[in-house]
């Protein structure tokens, strides 16, 4: 399922950290995870310093993808605004409170470097 305006994967990580970087974000982190995940082509990963700026970061996102005809397929974690997840299909953007990123670390977990 591909989105409707024929962005690439890259592109969208693009737009996805643009949206990031905007408000702040720290530590972002790009994950290429083709061969890796049939689920999504990138994921991207990055902190935020309080649930407050967690969600924003999020919103951020979303918003930002829907002004180039981009919606998310699914958006987890809002209530709680820990760790939220924004599906944007070939992109999966994780934002996390940085205990949260630290006890999860899926930077090690989807490291595409990592021997197998």
């Amino acid at each position: 399922m591909k989105p409707e305006n024929d962005m690439t994967a890259e592109q969208l990580c693009e737009l996805v950290v643009e949206a990031l970087e905007d408000l702040k974000a720290r530590d972002i982190k790009v994950l290429d995870v083709r061969g890796k995940s049939s689920i999504t082509d990138m994921m991207v990963v990055a902190s935020g310093t309080s649930d407050r700026q967690v969600r924003a970061l999020a919103d951020s996102v979303i918003e930002k993808a829907k002004q180039h005809n981009i919606q998310p397929l699914g958006v987890e974690g809002q209530q709680a605004s820990e760790w939220i997840v924004v599906d944007l299909v070939d992109v999966v953007v994780h934002v996390m409170l940085p205990q949260v990123r630290d006890f999860y670390n899926l930077e090690k977990l989807w490291d595409t470097n990592a021997p197998e």
